[in-house]
């Protein structure tokens, strides 16, 4: 009975070999298949795109075909009417430019003198001490030349 036992399980071993490899081979093949499908799917999106390309650069030809002769027929009319736009939108960006700038130089001023303290504020304020250093040594130094020239034109 041991004997027949074991070679049933011998048996056993053989037939999920024999079913490992069987469905290795389904998988193979199911990628193989897959593999075909998607070269085919992809061959013929590619041609799809490649006459989609055909079709636009023609497009863009008799576009301009057509386009070139007006483009020439109205162009004393078209040029000076871009430039003016040109310069109007210009125009239009550079004071909204100057006017948020503006808006923003009030606002720092503002904060500065409430004593906010805006970014840049001790830089200023160093600035300032520096400068009105230098004034008043400039100051003692034309009141000290002056007393000095004004000396010399007494003693003769």
């Amino acid at each position: 009975m041991a004997d027949t036992h074991g070679y049933h399980f011998q048996g056993g071993q053989q037939g999920m070999q024999h079913q490992h490899e069987k469905s290795y081979q389904v998988a193979m093949t199911t990628i193989a298949c897959c593999s075909c499908i998607f070269c085919s799917w992809s061959q013929h999106v590619g041609g799809s795109l490649f006459v989609l390309s055909g079709l636009v650069l023609a497009g863009t030809v008799i576009a301009l075909t057509i386009a070139t002769p007006l483009m020439i027929i109205f162009s004393p009319v078209l040029v000076p009417a871009v430039i003016t736009l040109s310069l109007i939108i210009m125009g239009f960006l550079t004071s909204g430019g100057f006017g948020v700038a503006s808006v923003t130089v009030l606002t720092w001023i503002y904060r500065y003198v409430t004593g906010k303290q805006p970014p840049g504020a001790d830089q200023l304020d160093s600035a300032r001490h520096k400068l009105a250093g230098k004034a008043r040594e400039m100051k003692d130094r034309a009141e000290h030349g002056q007393q000095h020239t004004s000396g010399q034109h007494q003693t003769p």
